[in-house]
Order: structure tokens, then C-alpha cells, then sequence
């Protein structure tokens, strides 16, 4: 039997994640590695400064991989192979991780400076990201193409599911991609704004991604053991792919879009796909994809026991 590992993004995070995970290795690995106490606020609070982007990011890479820990321990038990990993946004550290590229300590390390850096590309109130509901991919280029200029811009962020596609950047721009989407369908148009402290995934972050190189180039990149699919791309990558391939997509993905409905739609219906993270965002993300996929969430009250049932 094979498995497809998935790891969740920013947004999955909540006070006291981790709990069942108290006293395990990482979380003073993590401290280490980010120079204050996450674990203590991973399990404490306050909500706050866990909503902090530069602290979200490193708490959730950490709870992720605690868990597959214990997840591949109880796969090696069973003789279950792990088939690719994939992750979303910032999960996709936590995938390059578990696929041993990258040490754990390292991930911590560059997704609490990339979450820093991020914070501060943008200044507060300046940028923004929608929700567009219901609305092709097309309709939603073309409205964000024509309400970019040299002074603002606006781009798809995230393809999280086929009727959800998020939009990034310049909130004037965002609203005008928005006035017209509504203009091009008879105002049949419906944007959430996303509770987020920047706009992530687009061209604004392009000072984020000119840091970040200088910390991912501090870092060892290994080769790959298992495939995993990028977010750049949707491509899935053999293990045999030159490693600073690996790290250049990692760079990419800071102003690039997250291709999370096209990676999903590159698997056969008979893909067994673990939720290895917090929260199951990605469980109900993927049943909207392809229904036919069989999802376990691992951060549930049944989660281990049904990968131990397999």
C-alpha cells in the first residue's frame, strides 16, 4: 500500500496545537531555532501573537512534522509506503522536510524569517487577498490583468479549489479586478476579503523573496527521498531532481501562485491521502477537487487510528 502525505498552510493554526504532542524533541528544537518559546505558545497562547505570520508559520511546520514523526513510525510498522508529499503554501516546507531535503531545524529556521519578511514587504492596510467564489480562471485572469498598472497589481494567489480562486495584492487593484469580474457577469460576483496581514503569493512580496535566498542559502538542501508535486507548478518531482531545483521552487512560491487544485487533480481516484498538520482545511479543500479521493485527517479524534485500521 502507498500513501500520499499532505501538509497544511497558514490560516490551520490554533492555540494548543500540539498539546498530545508535549515534551517531544522538536518543540526545543524550535525554541532553538527561532530564539523564543513557541512551544509555549503553541500550547498557550495568546492567539494574538500565534496569529503573528512570523510565528504562525514556524508553529505550524513544527506541529506538522512532530506529527510525522509519529506518522512514519506507524507506516514503517505497517509496510505502508509513502507515495509523494505535497504541502500548501508554507506546508510545502513541512513536505521538503518529511522528504528529507531539509532538516527540521532548518524549515523552523527559514519559515519564521520568511514569514518575517513577508509581514514587512508590504506596509500595513496597503495590500490585500480575496476570495473569488464561483468564477472560472479565466474571467479572474482577465479582470486582474487589466487592473494592473505600473503603480498597482493584483494576481491569482491561490487555486485552492475549483470554485474557489484567491486574488493577491494592491487592495485598489483588488477591487477593481472585483468592479470588473461584476461588470463581465451581471454583478454575479462574491469576494471575501481574507482576514490576512499581507498579500501573499504575489509580486509585492518580492522583497520577501530577495531575503528569504539569503537565508535558503545558508542551508543544506538534500536530495529528495519520496516525489512530491510543487506549488509553482503542479509538477511532481522525482527524487532524482538536482536539490537547488528543489530550493529555487521555494523561492518562486514566495510571489508565485499556489497551484493546489491542479496538483490535487494529478492524482488517480484511488490516492489514499493523509492530512499530516493541523486542523483538516485540506481534507475539505481536496473532497471539492475530486469527491472520489479518500482523505485521513490526522488532527482528529480518529485520525492515527484510522491509518492504524489500514
Amino acid at each position: 500500500m502507498k500513501v500520499t502525505i499532505v501538509f497544511p498552510g497558514q490560516g490551520t493554526q490554533y492555540v494548543g496545537m500540539g498539546t498530545v504532542f508535549s515534551g517531544h524533541a522538536h518543540f526545543a528544537t524550535a525554541n532553538q531555532s527561532t530564539g523564543y518559546n513557541l512551544e509555549k505558545m503553541m500550547l498557550e497562547g495568546p492567539t494574538e501573537d500565534l496569529k503573528l505570520t512570523e510565528n504562525t508559520q514556524p508553529a505550524i511546520v513544527t506541529h506538522s512534522l512532530i506529527m510525522f514523526d509519529q506518522l512514519k513510525k506507524l507506516l514503517d510498522q505497517k509496510n505502508i509506503q509513502i507515495e509523494r508529499v505535497l504541502g500548501h503554501s508554507v506546508g510545502e516546507y513541512s513536505a521538503l522536510a518529511a522528504a528529507g531535503v531539509i532538516d527540521f531545524a532548518d524549515a523552523v529556521k527559514a519559515v519564521h524569517h520568511r514569514g518575517k519578511y513577508m509581514q514587512e514587504a508590504v506596509p500595513q492596510g496597503k495590500g490585500t487577498m480575496y476570495a473569488i467564489l464561483k468564477q472560472s480562471e479565466t474571467t479572474i485572469r482577465e479582470a486582474c490583468e487589466a487592473a494592473s498598472n505600473s503603480l498597482e497589481t493584483v494576481s491569482p494567489a491561490n487555486f485552492n479549489e475549483p470554485n474557489q480562486i484567491v486574488i493577491s495584492g494592491d487592495k485598489a487593484a483588488c477591487e477593481t479586478a472585483i468592479r470588473l469580474m461584476g461588470e463581465k457577469t451581471n454583478d454575479r460576483v462574491k469576494a471575501i476579503e481574507l482576514e490576512v496581514s499581507a498579500p501573499f503569493h504575489c509580486a509585492l512580496m518580492r522583497s520577501a523573496e530577495i531575503k528569504l535566498k539569503a537565508v535558503l542559502d545558508q542551508i543544506t538542501f538534500h536530495p529528495l527521498k519520496y516525489p512530491y508535486i510543487a506549488n509553482v507548478d503542479a509538477h511532481e518531482y522525482a527524487t532524482d531532481t538536482n536539490p537547488l531545483t528543489l530550493k529555487e521552487n521555494l523561492l518562486k512560491q514566495v510571489c508565485g501562485s499556489v497551484f493546489w487544485t491542479q496538483s490535487i487533480q494529478k492524482m488517480s481516484d484511488d490516492t489514499l491521502i493523509i492530512e499530516c498538520g493541523p486542523g483538516k482545511v485540506l481534507a475539505g479543500l481536496i473532497k471539492k477537487i475530486n469527491p472520489t479521493l479518500k482523505v485521513i485527517s490526522l488532527d482528529s479524534e480518529t485520525g492515527f487510528s484510522q491509518v492504524e485500521a489500514l
